[in-house]
This record gives structure tokens, sequence and C-alpha cells, in this order.
């Protein structure tokens, strides 16, 4: 195989990117993987970070990021109070897999609120999954209050119970038009 812009030289590898043959005059970044010199100076290769020059308590305030990490080629990690990323981890933590005091995303892992596919957490916990102290979603476990489609746990509001203290819970902290008829 040559290089795909010098067709006479043969090629050392392929651009991790591009996945284009190179020469060794047409490599741009060699560690840890072969990147072409096009694809090193469109910076895209790796992904994008943005990280705020302010910071709280050694975190940046804001810091979002995608792609993967040059130096190891693993996904880099969104740090941050706010943190939005492919993977994030913080106060307010937003992203496929998201870890804070307030989560948000595909698998979320949250203190006091999560929210998404999969919601494990202590406090309020809503998803397709819901596990937490007040668990709402299709399949819900919660240790206080369960509402859901298949609910579990000492209150339960599902479509075939409504507990009397999940019941005044839902009145108390919301309205009787958030009670489903089941508990009318």
């Amino acid at each position: 195989m040559n290089c795909y812009i010098h067709q006479r030289v043969p090629a050392v590898g392929l651009c991790a990117s591009c996945q284009k043959a190179l020469c060794p005059d047409c490599v741009g970044i060699d560690t840890p993987r072969l990147v072409c010199r096009s694809c090193a100076s469109r910076g895209g290769a790796f992904g994008f970070e943005y990280t705020s020059a302010t910071s709280i308590a050694g975190w940046p305030l804001v810091h979002i990021c995608t792609g993967v990490d040059p130096a190891s080629m693993q996904p880099r990690v969104a740090r941050g109070v706010i943190a939005i990323g492919q993977v994030a981890v913080g106060g307010l933590a937003i992203g496929g897999v998201a870890c804070g005091l307030f989560a948000i995303g595909g698998a979320s892992f949250g203190v006091l609120f999560a929210i998404g596919g999969l919601a494990l957490g202590l406090g309020l916990s809503i998803g397709g999954l819901a596990v937490g102290a007040i668990a709402v979603g299709g399949a819900a476990i919660g240790y206080l209050l369960s509402i859901g489609g298949g609910a579990f746990g000492p209150a339960v509001i599902d479509g075939r119970h409504c507990d009397p203290g999940a019941r005044d819970f839902i009145l108390r902290w919301l309205s009787s038009r958030w009670l489903p008829p089941t508990c009318s």
C-alpha cells in the first residue's frame, strides 16, 4: 500500500482519523497513533475541549469536551462544576454517562437528582429504570416512594396500586392532577 498523497512512496500506516494511508512525510502526529498533517491541522482529530478560566474549589466552572485524549486514546472526561461531555463528572453533569449532584444522561448517577435511561441516585431519580429515594419511571425502585409502570418500594403508585403514603406525598408536593386514575 502506498501513501494517499505521494502515490509512489510506501505507506507506514493509516491515519487514525481519516483512515488514509500515510508515508513518513505526511505524518502530522505519530504518538500514540498516526494522524495525517491535514487532520492534525484541523484539530478535530481528537475532539473538542473547552475549560473556563473561572474555577471553584479547584474545579473549572464549565468544562465541555468530546472525543478522545490523544495521549491515551481513551474518551475525554468532562470534570467541572458544570460538566458536559460523553462522560461527565461534576455538580451539574450532562452526558452519555453522567455522575454528579445533579446528573442528566443516558446512564446517570446523581446524589440529589438523576434523570436518564438508567437513573440511580440518593434523591429523586427519573428514567426508564429509576432507583432512588423517590423513583419515577417505567421500572421504579424507591426506598421512600415509587411511581411507575412497575414500581417497587414501601409507598407505591403504579397501574394497580395507590398507596396512601404515596398519594399524600403527591398531594403535598405536586397536585391532584399528577395522580393517576387509580388514586382518585
